[in-house]
C-alpha cells in the first residue's frame, strides 16, 4: 500500500511540475510577443518556437539582447531557428553586426539553406564533431574549434552541438579560458534544465571567477531553462 501511495505521490509532483513549466511558457509566449509588437518584419518571420529549437523564454531573451545591447558580433553554436531570428534582425537592425554560426551536420546545413536565405551579414561554418572527454566524462565538441574560430565577440548563443549527460556544450567554456580580464560580453546557453549543461555553466562561472573576470548570471525557466552569463557592462539584461 505505501509503495503504491509512493508511486501516486511521486506522479503527481511530475505532473505538477509539467504543469508549472508549460504555465510559464504561455506566460513567456504573451510577454514574448507583445516585446516584438511594431517589428513587422519579425511578426511576419515564420519561427518554429520549442521542441528542438529555442523556447519562448529564449526568443524573448533574445529579441531584449538584439534591440538593447545591440551586439556587433555574435557567435552562434547551432544552426537553427534563432539563426533565422538572429539574422532577420541584422537584416533590419543591426546592418553591421557580424554573425558566424557553427554547426556540425552538413546534411543540416544544405536542408537549412533550402529554406531560408540568411543575410549577408551571416556566415554558416560547417565544423565537424567529435567526442571528447571532460573531466572523465566522454561529451560531445566541435573539433578543433578554436583553430577555425576566434574568441572575441560580444554576444554567444550556445545551443550545440546536440546534447551531452555531462559536461554539455562545453566548447564554449574553452573560449571563456581565452578571455582577457577587460572582456565584457553576454552568454546564452539554452537547455539549462539538464544537468550536463548546468556542468558548463558551473566551469564558466569558475573559469571567470579565476581569472578575476566580473559576472552575473540569471535564468529564465520556462518548458526548458535558459542560462545568461554577463560581464558587468551587460548586467542590465539581468532585469529584462
Amino acid at each position: 500500500m505505501l509503495k503504491t501511495l509512493n508511486k501516486y505521490f511521486e506522479a503527481y509532483k511530475k505532473h505538477k511540475k509539467e504543469s508549472e513549466r508549460n504555465l510559464k511558457e504561455l506566460i513567456w509566449a504573451n510577454v514574448y510577443h507583445d516585446s516584438i509588437r511594431g517589428k513587422i518584419w519579425l511578426e511576419n518571420q515564420a519561427l518554429n518556437v520549442g521542441r528542438w529549437a529555442g523556447n519562448y523564454a529564449f526568443f524573448y531573451l533574445m529579441n531584449r539582447i538584439l534591440s538593447d545591447a545591440k551586439p556587433k558580433s555574435i557567435l552562434e553554436f547551432g544552426l537553427g531557428e534563432s539563426t533565422k531570428f538572429i539574422s532577420c534582425f541584422l537584416k533590419n537592425e543591426l546592418k553591421k553586426t557580424k554573425h558566424l554560426v557553427i554547426e556540425d551536420d552538413e546534411n543540416w546545413i544544405k536542408l537549412f539553406n533550402s529554406n531560408f536565405k540568411v543575410n549577408s551579414q551571416t556566415k554558416i561554418k560547417h565544423i565537424a564533431s567529435e567526442n571528447v572527454v571532460v573531466n572523465g566524462f566522454s561529451t560531445k565538441s566541435y573539433k578543433d574549434l578554436l583553430s577555425y574560430v576566434e574568441a572575441d565577440y560580444d554576444l554567444y548563443v550556445i545551443d550545440g552541438p546536440h546534447g551531452s549527460p555531462n559536461y554539455s556544450r562545453y566548447n564554449i567554456v574553452e573560449i571563456v579560458k581565452k578571455f582577457e580580464a577587460n572582456k565584457e560580453f553576454i552568454i546564452v546557453l539554452d537547455d539549462y534544465n539538464r544537468s550536463g549543461e548546468k556542468e558548463t555553466v558551473k566551469e564558466i562561472i569558475t573559469n571567470l571567477a579565476s581569472q578575476g573576470i566580473q559576472y552575473e548570471i540569471t535564468v529564465l525557466k520556462g518548458v526548458v531553462d535558459v542560462a545568461l552569463i554577463v560581464s558587468k557592462k551587460y548586467s542590465f539584461l539581468k532585469t529584462v
